[in-house]
């Protein structure tokens, strides 16, 4: 492949806040930046040159925002696959329509993962309910049942715990092809973030710890407090999994830590929520990082040069009016992103905090007492 150089066009499809922060990282590297949409006033849209705005099966206007890009990558994977495939008909797309078909599908990710020899959740296909009780006698009580398509932050996802609710619960999610998985009381959570480039150079960010709340990743850490040999396998398999798939750009992987082993539960080929702390505690953010692998320009750069914590800014936030934003910024090391977006919402994510310090807990505490100030100031 030819290097993509600055001042030429790249192509993001999607328009949320993954696509404004690799749009501001292109443009600082000089590359104009154009984003294709579905959503009026959307993140993107505040800071690229051009935004399409039209849906995924207009192909007339894929057409002429293909034409306009040497490169077109995307934000989110569940881009319709037809319109990926006239994409690269007529520019590159990285990473490929291949890699988005395999993870925009949970059995279909699971299934590739588990045929190339990689560790997951035992995992069972479910289609009738014939399929779910089978399912259920195999995984026993409680289990996970999700949604193949469509789902991300927890959605198109039940916990089953008692058989007698299990058809109702499968009937709550329309009855579409789901998996079933056991219900894993794993230690914690971590994530790597690779970066594989046109040419085949491996970089990756993490180990980064995570914890949920609600099914929505609240806070992101480093160095995750995992032992030296998990760490290794976490990021030698990720640099496996992006080999095994010829990915271009940029691939997150995310590992449950159950009884000293890794099992890998999710594979997102984008910028990730839990890599939002590179903006801050890194030469090469995950952002610019994924802007160079596309472009082939060499890789930047990724050890952190501190620990350092990220939190979310739910819309939960905003409820009872806007955030004190100064009281919390008072606070040293503390750095503030908002995504730009007018309606907020409880779930949705505004924005995040992140903080850097000597140690992983102080950065923890830190980020979590900023975050606190948004609302424990309005109440004073």
């Amino acid at each position: 492949m030819k290097t993509i150089l600055p001042g030429e066009t790249i192509g993001i499809l999607g328009g949320g806040q993954l696509g404004r922060m690799l749009a501001l990282s292109a443009q600082q590297m000089g590359y104009r930046v154009i984003a294709y949409t579905q959503d009026h006033d959307s993140p993107i849209s505040q800071v690229c040159a051009k935004t399409i705005v039209s849906s995924y099966d207009d192909h007339d206007a894929l057409k002429l925002f293909a034409q306009e890009a040497k490169v077109v990558t995307v934000e989110f994977e569940n881009i319709p696959a037809s319109a990926l495939k006239g994409i690269e008909e007529i520019t590159k797309v990285a990473p490929s329509s291949t890699v988005l078909h395999i993870a925009q599908n949970r059995l279909r990710e699971k299934s590739y993962l588990s045929d190339h020899g990689f560790p997951t959740v035992p995992f069972y296909p479910v289609r009738t309910s014939a399929d779910l009780k089978g399912a259920l006698s195999k995984t026993g009580l409680p289990a996970v049942l999700k949604s193949s398509g469509s789902g991300y932050d927890g959605k198109g996802q039940r916990i089953i715990r008692d058989a007698a609710q299990a058809e109702a619960l499968y009937k709550e999610l329309g009855e579409v092809e789901c998996i079933l998985e056991p219900f894993i009381n794993f230690e914690k959570e971590v994530s790597v973030i690779g970066a594989r480039s046109s040419f085949g150079e491996v970089k990756t960010h993490g180990p980064i710890e995570n914890v949920h709340h609600n099914h929505i990743l609240d806070m992101s850490s480093v160095p995750a407090r995992i032992n030296w040999r998990l760490a290794a396998e976490a990021v030698e398999m990720t640099c496996a999994v992006m080999e095994s798939l010829d990915i271009t750009g940029l691939l997150c992987l995310e590992f449950f830590v159950w009884q000293d082993r890794l099992l890998i539960n999710e594979i997102a080929p984008r910028p990730h929520n839990s890599g939002h702390y590179s903006l801050d505690a890194c030469p090469t953010s995950q952002f610019e990082q994924h802007i160079r692998a596309i472009t082939g320009m060499p890789l930047g750069k990724t050890e952190p040069h501190s620990a350092a914590a990220m939190v979310n800014l739910l819309g939960d936030l905003w409820q009872d009016g806007a955030p004190e934003w100064s009281y919390t910024l008072e606070i040293p090391d503390v750095h503030l992103h908002l995504y730009g977006k007018t309606e907020a919402r409880p779930g949705r994510k505004m924005g995040h905090l992140t903080t850097c310090s000597r140690w992983v807990e102080e950065a923890q505490e830190l980020a979590l007492k900023a975050r606190d100030r948004l609302t424990t100031a309005r109440i004073g």
